[in-house]
C-alpha cells in the first residue's frame, strides 16, 4: 500500500516522540504536505521536518487535532491484520482482569485504535466508530472482531456527536449475527441486561464498575438514594450488596423500567422505588417529606462537555452534591461522580468541602475512585482520564 506523506514542522515531533499520539493542524507543514490534499478517514505516513517517517496516521483534514497515530511503524498500516493483532492485545488484559466476558474491549487511543470502542456483553459486542478512518475500514473492524471473538451479534452503535465533526452519519444497525434489544452483563456479580439499542451511549458503562463494588460495606442494612440512576447500575448493586431500601431517580421513564427489569433479575424488586422526574425536583420533594436517606450516590451526566461550560457546570456540581447533602442522616455517606473530563478531581473535591462547610457539616474523604481498568488512560493523553468518583463522611458540627 502506497500512502501520501504528512510532513510535521521543525521540532512538532517532540510530543510524539515522548509519547502522544495526536497531530495538530498547526503543527503540519501545509507548504510541504496540504491538509487539503488529503480526504477525511484517509491514512498517511507521518514525517519529521527532516522527511525521518515517524508512523502510520489517521488524518481527519478539517479537525484541529487533524491526525492521530496508528502505529509507529511505517510498514504498517491500519488493516484486518493490525486489528487483529490490537484486539488480541486488549482482549489479554481484559481476560487476566474479569471472570465474566463484560467489558470494554477497546477504549480508543488508549488501546491503539483511535476512533473505535468496543463494549462487550457476553457473546454479544456493541461497537461506535467515531473517524471516518474506522468507518472506512468497518468490514474489516468486523472481520477482525469475529476471528478474535466469534461473537453471536455485533451492533454498531453510531449515533453519537463525535461523529459530527468528522462528517459522519448517524447509524444504529446490526451488523452480524443476530442483536436483541436488550442484552445480558454481569458486574460484580450481579446481574443485568442493558438496552444496546435504544440505551444510552452502547447500552452499560462499564467505567464505574470498581466505584460500584467499593458500595458494598456502605450500604448494607442502609436506606439508599441513586440519583441520575439510569437502569440501576448503582441502585440495584446497592440492593443486591443488601441495601434494606433503594430509592432510584431519573427523568427518563424507559430508564426506570430497565431499574425494575433489572431489580427483578436479581430478587430485589420489594427495595426498589422508583421516582420519574427531574432529578433536583425530586431532591426537593423528597427533602419537603422529610425523607432522610444513609447513602447518596450522585452520579450525573457531563454538566462539562466543553471548557466553555466550566463555570455553569461547577455551579450545577455544587447545587446538586449540596442538594443531596441536606438529605444525609447525620452519619451519612456521599459517593459523589463526575465523568466531566474537564472537571479536575481536585475541583470536585473543593466543591464537597465548600458544600458541607456551607451546611456546617463535616466531612471525611474515604475513598477517591477512577474508571476501571477497562477503560486504560493513556500516560501522555489527560483527556483519556475521565472518571472520578469520591466517597465521603458527613458529620454533624460538633
Amino acid at each position: 500500500m502506497s500512502l501520501p506523506s504528512l510532513r510535521l514542522k521543525a521540532n512538532a515531533d517532540r510530543r510524539l516522540r515522548a509519547g502522544h499520539l495526536w497531530v495538530y493542524s498547526n503543527e503540519v507543514d501545509v507548504a510541504a504536505s496540504p491538509l487539503q490534499g488529503f480526504q477525511a478517514g484517509q491514512q498517511a505516513v507521518l514525517e519529521a521536518a527532516n522527511g525521518k517517517p515517524l508512523g502510520i496516521v489517521a488524518v481527519s483534514p478539517n479537525n484541529l487535532i487533524c491526525a492521530r497515530l496508528l502505529s509507529r511503524d511505517a510498514k504498517l498500516p491500519l488493516d484486518k491484520s493490525l486489528l487483529v493483532h490490537r484486539l488480541n492485545v486488549a482482549l489479554s488484559l481484559r481476560e487476566r482482569l474479569f471472570e465474566q466476558p463484560c467489558y470494554r474491549l477497546v477504549y480508543g487511543d488508549s488501546d491503539l485504535l483511535p476512533g473505535l470502542v468496543v463494549d462487550r456483553f457476553f457473546d454479544i459486542l456493541v461497537v461506535q466508530l467515531a473517524s471516518a478512518t474506522m468507518e472506512a475500514h468497518k468490514d474489516e473492524v468486523v472481520a477482525a472482531l469475529v476471528q478474535v471473538l466469534k461473537p453471536s451479534g455485533i451492533l454498531f452503535k453510531n449515533d453519537s456527536a463525535a461523529r459530527d465533526a468528522e462528517g459522519l452519519q448517524r447509524y444504529v444497525d446490526t451488523v452480524y449475527g443476530e442483536v436483541p434489544d436488550w442484552v445480558p452483563l454481569e458486574e460484580n456479580g450481579v446481574r443485568f441486561e442493558a438496552p444496546v439499542r435504544d440505551g444510552q451511549k452502547t447500552g452499560w458503562f462499564y467505567d464505574h464498575r470498581m466505584n460500584r463494588a467499593r458500595l458494598a460495606p456502605y450500604v448494607k442494612g442502609k436506606r439508599v438514594l441513586d440519583l441520575f440512576s439510569y437502569i440501576g447500575g448503582w441502585g440495584v448493586q446497592a440492593g443486591a450488596f443488601g441495601a434494606s431500601e433503594v430509592f432510584c431517580v431519573d427523568a427518563s421513564g424507559f430508564a426506570l423500567d430497565g431499574v425494575e427489569r433489572n431489580a427483578a433479575l436479581n430478587g430485589i424488586s420489594e427495595k426498589l422505588t422508583c421516582i420519574e422526574g427531574d432529578v433536583f425536583e425530586a431532591l426537593r420533594e423528597l427533602k419537603a417529606a422529610e425523607e432522610r436517606f444513609d447513602v447518596i450516590i450522585a452520579d450525573p451526566p457531563a454538566f462539562i462537555k466543553r471548557k466553555k461550560d466550566l463555570k455553569n457546570g461547577e455551579a450545577a456540581y455544587r447545587r446538586l452534591n449540596e442538594q443531596a447533602m441536606r438529605m444525609l442522616s447525620k452519619d451519612g455517606i456521599l459517593v459523589s461522580a463526575s465523568c466531566s473530563m474537564h472537571l479536575p478531581e481536585d475541583d470536585l473535591h473543593n466543591i464537597l468541602l465548600t458544600s458541607a462547610r456551607h451546611l456546617d457539616r463535616n466531612m471525611q474523604l474515604l475513598e477517591r475512585g477512577g474508571q476501571g481498568p477497562d477503560h486504560p488512560v493513556h500516560p501522555a493523553i489527560a483527556e483519556t482520564r475521565y472518571i472520578k468518583s469520591i466517597t465521603c463522611r458527613l458529620l454533624p458540627n460538633s
